[in-house]
Formats: C-alpha cells, structure tokens, sequence
C-alpha cells in the first residue's frame, strides 16, 4: 500500500468510515476520554473502535486491546498516548493498513537532538505507508458528518457551526478558539484541522488535497512558521485556479531574523518581510486581527481578486455618526479610500426621500429606523456606479431589535457591489442574520478594517514551482570590483571604476576617466566600508589619491587589524541624484529569492522604509514595490520636486531580481546606494555586494576582480 495523496487523502482526514481512538480513557474528566463523547454528541455513523490494553470497557464501551485486534480496519486512527506508544501505534497502522493517524503527542523534534530521533523513529514506523498528521495535533474535526477526532475542550458544546470554511492550524488551540468565536455569529466550517509538527503532512499539502471538496468554499490558516513553503505555494497555485480564496494570520511581525545577513538587505527584511513577501505572492489575504481570520472568508469570496484598478472606493452609510467616525479612521489608518455620495447621488437619494447631508458618509440619522429608507438609500448607492464596496454601520437598535434593524440590509445582501455590516453594539443575533443573507458582519471595527484591507490589497498568485536550493554554508563574500562586474553582467547599472594596487599609487598611473573621484578600501574582508573609515570622496588630484590611500590604509587597519589593505577601487563622482536607494537581493531560507527596493545610504537599517517581493518580478510589480517606499514620494514629482527616473529604477530591480533565474549561486546581492538621477537620466549603483558560493562566484573574483566596469 502505497502513501495516500489527494481525493483520497483528503476522504481519510475527513470522512473516514471507520475510525479508532488509540488510548481511549475511561475516566470522562480527562482529554482522552473526550473524543468518545464528542464522536456520540456530534452522530458520527461510522464505526468506532477504542483502544485501551489495560480495561475491558471504556466509559461503558468495548475496549479492544490493540489495533491489530481490531475486525475491521479503520480509515483513521487518532492516537493519544505518550510519544514512544505513539511510535508503536504507528507501526501497527503501517502493519494492518490504516492509512493515516493522527499523533497527540509531544516530545518530538521540539524537544532538541532526542525529540528529533524520536521523531525520525516515528516517520520510519510509518513505513511510507501512513500518513500523519502532527505530532503535537489537537486532532480533526468534520463538524458535517460528524467526525470529531479531538480533544480541544471547545468542542465540548453541542453542534459545531456548520458552513464552507476550511481551516488549518499550526497551533492545536486555536482550531477550537476560532470556533468558540464564530458561534452564534453565522459562521460555519466545513472542516478544521490541527496539524501540529507537521512531521508528514503539512498545512499546505492537507489543503491541496481538499480543493476538490464542494462543500469548502474558503480556506482559514493559522501559520506560526513557513516550513514546507513549497507545499503551501502549490496550494496557493491550485486554490487560485480552483477560485477559493484563503485568509491566513500569520505569527511573528516583530523583526528579530536578520542577525546573521551579511548586508543590509538581510536586516530590512527580516522573517516578517519576508513572510509577507511570500503570501502576497501565493495571493493569500492576510490578516492582522486573530478574529479577522474567520470573518474574511466570506468577504474574500464576494470581492475578486484586484489588478491595477487603483485604490478601492469605500462608502460608508450609518445610523451612527460616531460609530461611523470609529470605522473610518480604522480605514483610513490602512490606507483604504472612503468616497462620499456625490452631488447627483445625493440628489436621488433626496427625490427617494433619503435626505442626508453632503458628507464623507452617508448619516441616515434616526430615518435609518425605516425599512424603506434603508433599503432606499442602499440600493441606489449599490447601483450608483460610485463605490466598489459599502459598509452600513448599525448603531444600538442592532441589539434591542436586531431583526427590524438588519431587514432591509440583509435584503441587499449578494449585490455586485459587496455589502458589510459592522454593528457598533455587541449584537450576535443580527450578525447571525446578516451572514445568513450574505451581508458579512463584523464585530469590532478594527476586524471589518483589516478584513476590506485585506480583500481589496489582495493580488493573484504569481509564485512559481520550488526552484533547488544551494547549500550556502560555505558562501563568501566578493570584493566591491568583483560584486559590481556580476551585478553588471545581469544588466544593473553600475558606476565605472577602476582597481589599483597600493603600491602602484603615485607612480604617475593614469586613470580611466577625470578627477574628482572617490577612493574606498577593496577588500571582502570589509563588507560596510564608511563604518571603519575606508571611503574618501571628493579626490580633486594624483596628491589627493595618495593622501587618501593613507587615511583609509590608517583607519581601516585600526578598526579592523587583521585587513591588509593592499587594493583600492577608485570612481568617478557621480552627479546629483534626486534620491538614493538601495537594491537588494536575498536567498530567504524559508520562501527563496526575494527582492527588496529601499530608501538607500549607511542609514538604510535605520529608515527601514522598504518593499519586499518574491524574485523574479515584472516592470510592474517592481513598479508596485517604488509605489510603497515612501521615501521615493519626492522622486515621482511630489509637490513639483524634480522627477526621478523610476522607470530605469524599476528596471534595474527587474534586472536585480532576475539573480533567482541566472545565479543560483548568490546568496545575497545588493546595490547600495543605487542613485536615481533626473527622468530620461538613468539610474547608476555606485557601491555593490555580492555574497556566493563557487563555480560562478569563484569564476568572477579570478578573473573580473582586477577589471574595470566599463562606462
């Protein structure tokens, strides 16, 4: 028997017909006793077996002493004993053909060099025959036929809202938490799914195998890290065709993974930056609020995925100036547009008899008490060809009389134009209501925020099969002249230059171009060359070289003893520039190549203004990446500033980015700072980067590092 896959898969996780709870308890206090109880609560119809050596019965049932005892063989087993028993279950599934089981335990690869064995033994026991789900699984739930193969206590409540949310999560608790929340609120699940350490079966492999289920129109992943990147991005690809969006809540914004980068890029990106780099790739729609997660599917499928179109345009309708104002600034913080009705919009409202006044929103006042205004006011906005979404903000009437308030609202539910609903009071019945009519409602302002947020910043897949990844353990860093000649073979645009011995200085040799120049030390030795003193600019003659070539020799040698400085790279002076920034380029151990566009300059780290993207990219999703580095505003024109050329910018990203295909080699590249010079003048890198391990890097520090960049 061979691993199962896909629809197969997918019917073994979450419809099997016989299953068996492998150290089922008697005493109905503890967390191994729950399974059986949720399994008789929730009407599961197939045939269930529970294993316990030690006891005839559990908790009134017949107890089988192993699995291999068993008449049938089950399609699922949940096992909940220790981790070495856990083991030994695994054994006996591969031995009598379970094809998949879920492992409670702990104490696996988590716990150091003995966990790690542990869990290499457990993955052996399966014999490639089993799949698993976990370690460290808080199990499976099926809430539509019945399956309920946990021990979260959440589950303890009768009846599991039911509906066409898929949910998987690294965290075991939070499959049960999402569901305590999502009660009484109109949100339902069609499946949920604890994977744990994903020792076998990882988030984005379960997923994939689910797709073709009809009864799951939306996916909800909780993610605490991005292992297994390749299988979540093939499910990212598979769920864009198939046409069911995904929200996912990410851990770990706090920037706290660049320690060991060798360039700048390394610290402005981080494992957040690059995670975010990474899911907007798979067109995934993050969130940022733990409750947003299971409130965003049902915008997410009403809102298509966004091009170029521009920025959304919001309106908003209430009965509640103030609660309205909350909304708007949650909004306006994410940088969502909110238009008001206009002038002639107004004017048919009015003759419709919905008098409001010209504003940023639209204040029924107390006339929102009124079906007819209601559904007046909404319909002709719905149609009016001025909003790509409107959110009615309903004030208290929303708790005291929740079917009066929410009638005319839910009336409009499935329009083109997406309807949500934010109630300013805590009122789960008109929520209920709402979500049932295909209004999405949310519970706190900051929730409907950054779930509109999300939908409308949301792009289609564009992230491509897994390339082979390079060990770069052994990676070293190229000097200055050999990073700038492979930069300038991928067609990023570099300042000439020229590399001379130290001792060749002041013997009358001619330089390639006109003084003034800048002379900096050129060395791998020294990555950041303005930190120990090794840049002089402004050289105006023969004797201002020499004099250089000894402070740098002078300051270098005191800040790093051990660097014989020997080499020097001398440029020309560049021009004016209208900004500086910084092109970089990194190998992310967990999502791959990724290309980052930042204000540039020693002081990159420090403004941290940045964009991240997965490489290669396209002129206009480099474009995209000018667009959110706020120190380029003045660049494109702001407030008649003189114009920088982004065109020939967002080329050499292009060209920065392309690295992913033709130098597998490189672990990180980077520009910095790259000037942008006047419109129609180019772009022009006057310091670079390289760090790589062999073959092509080897092959340009011997032969290209003595050699000019040409102009």
């Amino acid at each position: 028997m061979s691993a199962l896959t896909g629809d197969a898969l997918a019917t073994a996780v979450l419809a099997p017909s016989v299953v068996a709870i492998v150290g089922a308890s008697d005493d109905p206090t503890k967390t191994t006793a729950r399974p059986q109880q949720f399994l008789a609560q929730a009407g599961f119809e197939g045939g269930v077996y529970f294993i316990n050596p030690r006891r005839e019965t559990v908790q009134g049932v017949k107890a089988w002493p192993s699995l291999r005892s068993l008449p049938q063989v089950p399609d699922h087993a949940y096992v909940m004993t220790g981790a070495e028993a856990a083991i030994e279950a695994v054994r006996e599934c591969a031995e009598i053909g379970v094809p998949v089981a879920t492992i409670l335990a702990s104490g696996f690869a988590e716990d150091g060099p003995e966990g790690r064995d542990r869990e290499d033994r457990l993955c052996e026991a399966a014999a490639g025959r089993v799949r698993l789900i976990g370690p460290s699984s808080l199990g499976v739930v099926n809430p539509r036929n019945g399956v309920m193969l946990t021990g979260n206590a959440a589950f303890g409540e009768p009846d599991t809202p039911k509906g066409g949310i898929f949910v998987a999560s690294q965290s075991g608790s939070v499959i049960g938490a999402l569901v305590s929340r999502a009660r009484g609120r109109g949100v339902g699940f069609a499946g949920l799914v604890s994977v744990g350490g994903e020792a076998d079966l990882s988030v984005g492999e379960l997923c994939e195998a689910t797709l073709a289920d009809d009864g799951i129109e939306s996916y909800a992943l909780f993610l605490e890290s991005l292992r297994h990147a390749d299988k979540l991005a093939s499910f990212a690809r598979a769920a864009g065709r198939a046409g069911k969006p995904v929200a996912v809540y990410k851990l770990g914004r706090s920037e706290e993974a660049a320690e060991l980068a060798v360039s700048h890029t390394g610290a402005l990106t981080g494992s957040d930056a690059e995670a975010e780099a990474f899911l907007r790739g798979c067109g995934f729609a993050r969130v940022g609020h733990f409750e947003s997660l299971v409130e965003a599917p049902a915008l997410l499928r009403q809102v298509p995925v966004r091009g170029d179109e521009g920025a959304p345009r919001i309106g908003v309708i209430t009965t509640t100036g103030g609660g309205a104002a909350i909304l708007v600034d949650q909004l306006a913080t994410r940088g969502m547009k909110i238009v008001g009705p206009s002038a002639g919009l107004l004017g048919d409202l009015a003759a419709a008899g919905v008098d409001i006044p010209h504003s940023l929103i639209a204040d029924l006042g107390l006339a929102g008490a009124r079906h007819d205004i209601v559904s007046a006011a909404v319909r002709l906005m719905q149609e009016s060809g001025e909003f790509d979404l409107l959110v009615f903000v309903i004030g208290s009437s929303a708790r005291l009389n929740p079917e009066l308030a929410v009638e005319a609202i839910a009336e409009r539910g499935g329009h083109d134009v997406p309807l949500v609903a934010f109630a300013v009071p805590e009122a789960p019945e008109a929520a209920a209501l709402l979500q049932s009519s295909g209004v999405p409602a949310f519970r706190t302002p900051e929730s409907c925020a950054d779930v509109i947020a999300s939908a409308f910043t949301r792009r289609a897949a564009t992230i491509g099969p897994a390339r082979p990844v390079q060990d770069f353990s052994t990676a070293t860093v190229l000097d200055e002249q050999a990073s700038a000649v492979l930069l300038a073979d991928i067609d990023v645009p570099m300042a000439p230059s020229v590399a001379l011995d130290v001792a060749d200085i002041g013997s009358g040799l001619p330089l390639p171009f006109e003084y003034p120049v800048v002379v900096k030390v050129l060395s791998a030795d020294v990555a950041h060359k303005s930190d120990v003193g090794g840049v002089v600019v402004g050289v105006e003659d023969d004797a201002g070289l020499e004099d250089a070539v000894r402070r740098i020799k002078s300051s270098v040698q005191s800040a790093i003893p051990h660097v014989e400085v020997d080499r020097v790279l001398v440029q020309p002076m560049v021009g004016e520039a209208v900004a500086d920034v910084l092109i970089g380029y990194r190998v992310a151990p967990d999502v791959g190549p990724i290309v980052v566009l930042s204000t540039g300059g020693v002081l990159a780290e420090v403004f941290a203004d940045t964009s991240v993207r997965l490489a290669p990219v396209t002129a206009e999703t480099a474009r995209e990446m000018i667009a959110e580095v706020k120190g380029l505003a003045l660049a494109a024109g702001y407030r008649n500033s003189p114009k920088g050329d982004l065109d020939a910018l967002a080329q050499a990203v292009v060209a920065m980015s392309q690295l992913a295909v033709s130098s597998p080699e490189v672990a990180e590249a980077e520009a910095n700072p790259v000037m942008v010079r006047r419109d129609g003048l180019g772009v022009i890198a006057v310091d670079a980067l390289v760090r790589a391990v062999g073959g092509g890097a080897d092959e340009v520090a011997s032969s290209e590092a003595a050699a000019s960049v040409s102009l």
